[in-house]
């Protein structure tokens, strides 16, 4: 089972939803960088569960409890390793899934590949829960860059067919981003926000899960990063966002909308402002062929509706040969997209500091 990732940085994931803890280590990161270990903390509660519309009655405090790496707060040139304890977990629900898998879930693909003895108790090691491990080791990537005056922000641009506004591609305030940050729903639009919350608490008394599209942007990356054919800075950070469970979509700048217009009116034409060469529009969403242009780069996620839901579903009884009906119980998320937004970010940033450690440190 393949579980690190990385060229000059390399993250190492490790336990599961129902282990003890998570392990996260991460190697590569250069000596001497200051991390606010506070500051990551609050970074990575924006994805803990237990808060907010919506979301799981699993509540975990996600306490980072750093093992090395760190001295005084400096990185020291080791392997940064830091683990988070599962605390509140139930796995009894979870016993009957061996013979009747949940729909839509890893519990059958991963037997496959597996074998009968893989742990899927709340998903093993599939679980969105290693995201705290992501939220981790991006949350270091993301003070890093913000050193360098690279400034990364996600909200929910829509959840079912309720939309948000969307971030200006050309020319965003990256000083609102942690007002954004600091909202208990991220959304640019607290009115839109009001009506994706009803709808989400809607959803969850029907018993059934809404899927969402989760918008992210990056300004301050330095143009010409980037390396064509399989390297892109869109082939790298797709990797990774599709390494995020639940994630079925990916697209940057006009995305699919592209397939629907004329080359004249999707090309951003070039122009010189404040001395330097810009696009006046950004459909192109700051990458041209895998390369960075130093417009912002923008890009948005699809994410499906959580698997796990409470409303009867079909399912095989795999002793039986016959098909049955499954009902879930347990703890579940209405919206899983509303605690993927920081893990989102966090992928953007590891990814881009990888990136960025890997054309200026080697």
């Amino acid at each position: 089972m393949q579980s690190e990732w990385g060229h000059t940085l390399r993250l190492t994931v490790s336990g599961g939803s129902h282990e003890p803890e998570i392990g996260i280590a991460l190697d590569g990161l250069p000596r001497g960088l200051h991390i606010d270990v506070d500051a990551l903390q609050g970074f990575l509660s924006r994805r803990a569960p237990g808060h907010g519309v919506g979301s799981t009655s699993r509540t975990e405090t996600d306490r980072i409890l750093v093992r090395s790496g760190l001295s005084n707060g400096i990185t020291d040139g080791s392997v940064f390793c830091a683990v988070i304890e599962n605390t509140n977990y139930d796995s009894k629900p979870y016993d009957r899934f061996s013979d009747t898998p949940r729909p839509s879930q890893i519990d059958l693909p991963a037997r496959w590949r597996f074998g009968d003895g893989i742990d899927l108790r709340g998903g093993g090691h599939f679980s969105g829960r290693m995201t705290a491990a992501y939220c981790v080791a991006g949350g270091i990537a993301y003070q890093a860059l913000s050193s360098l005056g690279v400034r990364i922000a996600a909200h929910l641009l829509s959840v079912g067919d309720v939309q948000d506004e969307p971030f200006d591609p050309v020319s965003p305030d990256p000083e609102s981003f942690q007002a954004l940050q600091s909202k208990p729903f991220p959304v640019l639009n607290d009115e839109k926000g009001r009506d994706m919350q009803s709808l989400i608490e809607r959803v969850q008394q029907e018993r059934d899960s809404v899927g969402a599209v989760i918008e992210c942007i990056v300004t301050g990356f330095p143009k010409g990063y980037g390396t064509p054919l399989f390297d892109g800075i869109d082939s790298r950070l797709s990797s990774l966002l599709f390494a995020v469970p639940a994630v079925r979509g990916v697209a940057f700048g006009s995305g699919f909308e592209s397939a629907r217009m004329r080359g004249s009116a999707h090309n951003d034409a070039y122009l010189k402002r404040d001395g330097e060469i810009k696009t006046e529009t950004n459909r192109h969403g700051g990458i041209i062929g895998g390369i960075s242009t130093g417009m912002p780069i923008v890009f948005t996620v699809a994410v499906k509706p959580a698997a796990s839901i409470a409303l009867p579903q079909k399912t095989l009884c795999l002793s039986a040969g016959v098909q049955t009906t499954l009902t879930i119980e347990g703890r579940h998320d209405a919206c899983i997209a509303v605690r993927a937004v920081p893990v989102i970010e966090a992928v953007a940033a590891l990814t881009l500091y990888d990136l960025y450690l890997e054309e200026t440190v080697c």
